[in-house]
């Protein structure tokens, strides 16, 4: 026997192992990017993406069904906005309470959506205005939204615990309209940027695709024949629409109604629709920036008529001044004319991807070739547990004096 004793383990002083195995050297910057990437994608997925399926975001998605379980459903009374965030965030969105009210109100501005999913009660702000702060505002379900969530009590769609396991939300909504093209979504992330659409005319592109399963999107473009900003205003040409639907990226140039008034001493131009997400301090501004800098000659008076929902910016022009050419150089050089950049980037199957007017069309499809089975099953399974009642009650009437007895 050798009297060699076998290597003591590496220690750190106190006895305390630290031979941790082999040590694999890593590039930091392989590490951070994978690392970066891991985390852009988690966040991307999980917060900033609308699910192609029902066109929600996490956050919409958990406001809509936490206004739901709260009961601020369109036959009650409104709430405070307060309590509705208050109420999403302790129990489905662990984020900051601003975020939350921020998704809220644009889900009730009727220039943000073309069919605002929430009922909006006090300032819930302008093109021009932020709304009030969330404890003087109320809310509940628009009549639409019950639209989405329709048939959520009836095993629909699939739940799953929110962060902390204490509750159960829905992955997603039943969604019986496609609330992706009807509404759009905006957002940073990979500079989603979907615009909306009219409902009709989608629910029709809807119903040729369930009659003709392979309709190319220029078929579907028959129905869907372009956005439909809630704000109104112009596109100029189609080659940006076809882009967009045919490939799911194109530039869309939005234009604001405005027209030449003659008067006695000089002529004025009237602004009455604006481009989407355009405000009328966007355009009063930027002229006055072209006549301070005299940039712009010929206008001799700017002013904002608007009231409500109605758009009216009046711009007086100098005697003799050219009206064409100078609301030519306001289509050219202000707001009043700009681009839509679409891209319609939405998760399918968890994961982002570029999608035309087929593609969009089919995963609503799909979805609900999913929903209304599941539907159906859950509708059966409880008329036959009524069957079985009945079948009971039916028995007894027939023993009907012995049961007495």
């Amino acid at each position: 026997m050798s009297d060699t004793l076998p290597p003591e383990p590496p220690d750190g002083g106190d006895g305390t192992s630290t031979d941790f195995g082999g040590i694999e050297p890593i590039e930091i910057q392989e590490e951070m990017e994978r690392s970066f990437l891991d985390y852009a994608m988690s966040v991307i997925v999980s917060r900033a993406l609308p699910d192609a399926r029902d066109g929600l975001k996490p956050v919409h998605r958990r406001i809509l069904w936490g206004m739901f379980d709260l009961g601020a459903r369109p036959d009650r009374p409104t709430m405070k906005c307060a309590r509705v965030t208050g109420e999403v965030m302790g129990k489905y969105h662990p984020h900051g309470d601003s975020a939350i009210y921020d998704a809220l109100v644009r889900m009730g501005q009727a220039f943000s959506l073309r069919h605002p999913l929430v009922h909006p009660k006090g300032n819930f702000g302008s093109l021009d205005d932020p709304p009030a702060a969330a404890r003087y505002t109320e809310c509940r379900l628009a009549p639409i939204a019950m639209r989405m969530l329709e048939g959520i009590d009836e095993d629909t769609v699939d739940f799953a615990d929110n962060y902390s396991g204490e509750e159960r939300e829905p992955v997603v909504l039943p969604a019986r309209f496609p609330n992706l093209l009807v509404n759009g979504s905006q957002g940073i992330a990979v500079a989603t940027n979907i615009p909306p659409h009219n409902l009709g005319e989608v629910i029709d592109a809807v119903t040729h695709l369930l009659d003709h399963p392979d309709a190319t999107p220029d078929d579907l473009m028959t129905y869907v024949t372009g956005p439909d900003f809630p704000t109104g205003a112009l596109i100029m040409g189609r080659q940006g629409i076809m882009d967009a639907y045919r490939t799911g990226k194109g530039s869309i140039r939005m234009r604001g109604v405005a027209e030449i008034e003659e008067g006695k001493r000089s002529d004025r131009i009237v602004i009455t629709e604006l481009p989407y997400q355009v405000s009328p301090n966007d355009v009063m501004n930027s002229i006055k920036k072209l006549v301070d800098a005299r940039e712009l000659e010929g206008i001799s008076s700017l002013n904002d008529e608007s009231a409500g929902d109605d758009t009216r910016i009046v711009v007086g022009l100098k005697r003799d001044a050219p009206g064409l050419v100078i609301l030519n150089n306001l289509y050219k050089r202000t707001p009043l004319q700009t681009n839509f950049a679409v891209n319609t980037v939405a998760l399918v199957d968890g994961v982002p991807r570029t999608l035309n007017l087929r593609d969009a069309l089919v995963a609503y499809v799909d979805h609900q070739v999913e929903v209304i089975p599941r539907r159906s099953e859950f509708r059966l399974a409880k008329a036959k547990a009524r069957a079985h009642i009945v079948e009971g009650l039916i028995r007894a009437l027939d023993l009907i004096d012995e049961i007495i007895a």
